[in-house]
C-alpha cells in the first residue's frame, strides 16, 4: 500500500533535488562552453601572433629581393601594411581578437613600437629603398622577431594558465555537485524512502488486524441474520436484533479505529 500523503509531504524535497541538479548542470555547461570559447579565441590569438613573426621575416626577405634582385613592391607593401595593422589588432582588438589586457604582454608590445615604426616608415617609399641600411633594417627586424617570440610564449603561457584555472573550477564544481547530491540522498531521499517503507509496513499490519476484526463481526451478523429468519418467538427475535445492533456498533467502531490508525501513522 502506498501512502499518498507521505509522498505529498516529501515532494517539495524532490523538487529541490531536481532543481539543484538542473542548476548545477547548467552552471557546469556554461563554464564548459565559456572555456571552449576562450580556448578558441586564445588559439586564434596565438596563431595571429605567430603569423606576425613570420610577416616580419617576409618583409625583410622582400626588402633583400627588391635591393638585390627584381621584386614586386606591391607584395612587400601589402605585407608591410598587414604587419603594421596586425600589430595594432593584437593590442587594440578587432572583429576577431579581443583587446589586450595583460600588462606584461603589453610591455613587450611597447618595446616593439620603435622598431615596427622604423620598419614601416623605412619601407613606405619604394624610391628610398636604396638608401636604407641593411644593418639597421636587419637589426630592427631581428629585435622585432625576438620580442614577438617572447610575446607568443607569453600568450601560450597565459592560455595554459587560463585552461588550468578553468579545469580547477570545473573540478571544484563537479565535486560540489557530487557532495550536494550525496547530502540530498542522505538527508532527503533515504529518510523519505525509510519513512514510506515504515508507513507501508505499519499500514499492512493495521490492515491485517482490522480486516480480521471486520470479517469476524460480518460473520456474526450473517449468523444472526440466519437465526432471525427461522426464529418465531418475538422476544428472542428482539434479543437477536439487539445482538445485530451490537455487532453493527462494533463494526462501526472497527471502521473508526482503522481510520484513526491510518491518520495517526501518517504523521
Amino acid at each position: 500500500m502506498f501512502n499518498i500523503s507521505v509522498f505529498n509531504k516529501q515532494i517539495g524535497k524532490y523538487y529541490l533535488l531536481v532543481a539543484t541538479i538542473i542548476v548545477l548542470t547548467l552552471v557546469i555547461q556554461s563554464i564548459t562552453q565559456y572555456s571552449l570559447q576562450k580556448q578558441a579565441r586564445t588559439a586564434m590569438l596565438i596563431n595571429v601572433a605567430g603569423k606576425q613573426r613570420m610577416l616580419g621575416q617576409r618583409v625583410l626577405t622582400n626588402f633583400y629581393e627588391c635591393r638585390l634582385l627584381k621584386c614586386n613592391y606591391a607584395d612587400m607593401k601589402l605585407g608591410l601594411e598587414r604587419l603594421y595593422a596586425t600589430n595594432l589588432a593584437l593590442q587594440d582588438g578587432d572583429s576577431r581578437l579581443e583587446p589586450l589586457e595583460d600588462p606584461e604582454i603589453q610591455k613587450n608590445f611597447d618595446k616593439l613600437e620603435a622598431d615596427i615604426n622604423y620598419i614601416h616608415a623605412s619601407l613606405q617609399n619604394s624610391e628610398s629603398l636604396e638608401t636604407i641600411s641593411f644593418e639597421s633594417l636587419s637589426s630592427a627586424v631581428g629585435r622585432f622577431i625576438s620580442v614577438m617570440d617572447t610575446i607568443v610564449s607569453q600568450f601560450q603561457k597565459k592560455s595554459e594558465d587560463d585552461i588550468r584555472t578553468l579545469m580547477i573550477v570545473e573540478l571544484e564544481l563537479a565535486a560540489l555537485s557530487i557532495l550536494i547530491i550525496l547530502l540530498e540522498i542522505i538527508f532527503i531521499i533515504n529518510p523519505a524512502i525509510k519513512k514510506i517503507s515504515f508507513q507501508n509496513k505499519k499500514l499492512k499490519e493495521i490492515s491485517w488486524h482490522q480486516s480480521h476484526a471486520f470479517n469476524s463481526h460480518i460473520k456474526n451478523i450473517k449468523d444472526l441474520q440466519h437465526v432471525l429468519k427461522i426464529e418465531k418467538n418475538m422476544d428472542y427475535k428482539q434479543e437477536l436484533l439487539d445482538c445485530v445492533m451490537d455487532e453493527l456498533n462494533n463494526l462501526e467502531q472497527v471502521s473508526k479505529n482503522m481510520i484513526n490508525s491510518l491518520e495517526s501513522h501518517e504523521d
